[in-house]
């Protein structure tokens, strides 16, 4: 049951972002059948299939950039000496941190003024279907600090091991043998 629980919370992004795209291929489909076989379309069926679509790309956008499976162009990371890697990627992650936190800004201005504007048909709020904008960026937003605490971390975690392989050559070569030594030989 627990495994369940973290299960979908670790994505929530994907199977939320599903369910509004099924939904609305199954209203598209559904109000074809009617206008075509029963000559009587839905009225309110454009309007739902849309504020569908609008929160699952935003979901699948969200969703996507939490496992960094967004275009990227990395051919300057190429010509990056490897110990300047690290710090290039804290640096692109801190500017997406950046960028995304601005988005939000703005997508709450714009929340804002869509509170008051309703829908055509069905005469809501449009707060419905422009707050996929601020969930989305806010979701990004946590993730991008998420990143750059592992970015941290990887980094801290490398120097521990850059210091444990450099303690065990010096010990090597000083004719005793660390413990690690022992235990990888034996293998």
């Amino acid at each position: 049951m627990k495994s369940n629980i973290k299960k979908f919370f670790s994505n929530f992004e994907e199977i939320f972002a599903s369910l509004f795209l099924c939904a609305t291929t199954l209203i598209v489909i559904a109000n074809v059948f009617l206008r075509y076989f029963f000559k009587s379309p839905v009225s309110w069926s454009e309007e739902v299939a849309t504020g569908c679509f609008v929160w699952g790309v935003f979901l699948g956008a969200a969703a996507c950039y939490k496992r960094k499976l967004h275009v990227s162009v990395d051919f300057l990371i190429k010509y990056i000496p490897d110990n300047g890697k690290k710090a290039f990627k804290f640096v692109i992650n801190f500017i997406l941190f950046l960028i995304n936190a601005y988005i939000i800004y703005m997508a709450v201005k714009y929340v804002k003024v869509s509170y008051r504007k309703p829908t055509a048909v069905l005469g809501i709020s449009s707060v419905t279907i422009s707050s996929s904008i601020l969930v989305s960026f806010i979701l990004m937003t946590i993730y991008s600090v998420r990143f750059m605490i592992q970015d941290l971390k990887m980094n801290t975690v490398q120097l521990e091991q850059e210091e444990a392989f450099t303690t065990n050559a010096k010990s090597r070569l000083s004719g005793t043998r660390s413990i690690e030594a022992v235990t990888e030989e034996d293998k």
